[in-house]
């Protein structure tokens, strides 16, 4: 966090860890702990409410998996949605869009998938 330097910030993770927060059944310790770190670091968690789930396996299904950003992000991810397609995993297939025109507003490097910003030296 404290590279980014009022940079934008794109956090997917898998928690291991429910909260009616991120549309669980219920929350569990875990979730408690982690639903107090985005608020002291004024992050959001984008996760929508869903018929599907994040995670399912044969003890049964939750949402563990978290999609999350800071204020300079927010407005530019939209469209979150766990995906139908078989993803061969316990977990889902998360989606969401990163909208062009929001990308390109105060942004120097802007996003094209996997995380890096290289610097080329003139």
């Amino acid at each position: 966090m404290r590279f980014v330097k009022g940079g934008r910030i794109l956090i997917v993770a898998d928690s291991n860890s429910q909260s009616k927060t991120w549309h669980n059944l219920k929350t569990n310790s875990r979730g408690t702990k982690l639903e107090e770190y985005p608020a002291s670091k004024h992050l959001h968690i984008l996760n929508e409410e869903s018929d599907r789930s994040t995670f399912l396996n044969s003890r049964g299904s939750s949402n563990i998996d978290l999609t999350i950003t800071n204020n300079n992000l927010t407005a530019a991810v939209n469209e979150w949605e766990i995906r139908k397609e078989e993803s061969f995993s316990n977990h889902s297939y998360l989606k969401y869009k990163n909208s062009e025109r929001a990308s390109k507003q105060n942004n120097d490097y802007p996003s094209q998938g996997t995380g890096f910003i290289i610097k080329e030296e003139k």
